[in-house]
């Protein structure tokens, strides 16, 4: 199979995955039907509002030390944070779908993304886009197209075929190198609606099927088996690195700068 047929096999991958799960997209878990998840009720039409409009990560029942914040340093967007030892029910697909899109969309992400692109343009990853401005905005489109359709694939669209909460739970306790191998390996387990550790489907898959799609809008010279290995790699090193700065900023805010996270 030659690497431009991986973007169209990758395209129809995702159709059959979205066609072939209706039900279980649309179907209460065990908890919902009996009224609890994660082992805790399900909230109350009010409190689905007020989560709804909330873009803080979920708190409820987590210290105060240990809370995550909305951002990170003020800039870094962290609304995908489970505090630990916070209750928080799974996302509905509207409340997921809403994070993914807070997400892609927030200012942040246009920043972050201009920061990458200049990177790449300076580097020449892509030397058939060309150089100066111009090649600069073909960059950005470029990057800003691999990040937000990264981003509905694995925070929204997965997770609600898979019954899959993508959030990261903090562990905030325990030795260094633990809380720092939980937080790494989090690209690979993932809690279900039951609360229970599954395998990552969602992270795994959802970043093969952006890089698969990526492949219809690069240059043909960087359309190589070793260049989205590459783009896989990093996207999923990027979101490891992510987990494990949220995982321990509250001690940093608390302990080395000493303010509130």
């Amino acid at each position: 199979m030659s690497i431009t047929s991986c973007a169209s096999f990758f395209g129809v991958l995702s159709l059959v995955i979205l066609l072939s799960f209706p039900s279980a997209a649309q179907q209460p878990s065990p908890q919902e039907q009996s009224g609890t998840a994660n082992g805790t009720p399900n909230p109350t039409p009010s409190e689905e509002k007020n989560a709804d409009q909330s873009t803080a990560p979920a708190n409820q029942g987590a210290p105060p030390e240990k809370q995550q914040p909305k951002r990170i340093l003020g800039v870094m967007p962290n609304f995908r944070a489970v505090s630990a030892g916070a209750k928080a029910p799974p996302p509905t697909p509207k409340q997921a779908f809403k994070i993914a899109t807070q997400n892609s969309f927030d200012y942040s992400s246009f920043i972050f993304v201009g920061i990458t692109s200049a990177m790449a343009e300076w580097s020449d990853a892509h030397s058939q886009l060309g150089d100066g401005f111009k090649g600069y905005g073909r960059y950005y489109w470029r990057g800003f197209a691999d990040k937000t359709d990264g981003n509905y694939w694995v925070i929204f669209l997965l997770p609600t075929v898979f019954h899959q909460d993508e959030r990261y739970y903090a562990m905030g306790k325990g030795s260094f190198w633990k809380r720092a191998t939980y937080s790494s390996t989090r690209i690979f387990v993932t809690p279900d609606y039951q609360g229970h550790n599954t395998f990552n489907v969602s992270e795994v898959l959802g970043r093969g099927i952006a890089q698969g799609i990526s492949l219809s809008y690069y240059p043909s010279k960087t359309r190589t088996v070793s260049a989205l290995a590459t783009k896989y790699a990093y996207a999923l090193g990027r979101d490891a690195l992510t987990n494990t700065f949220r995982e321990f900023w509250p001690d940093i805010a608390t302990h080395v700068l000493h303010r509130h996270p």
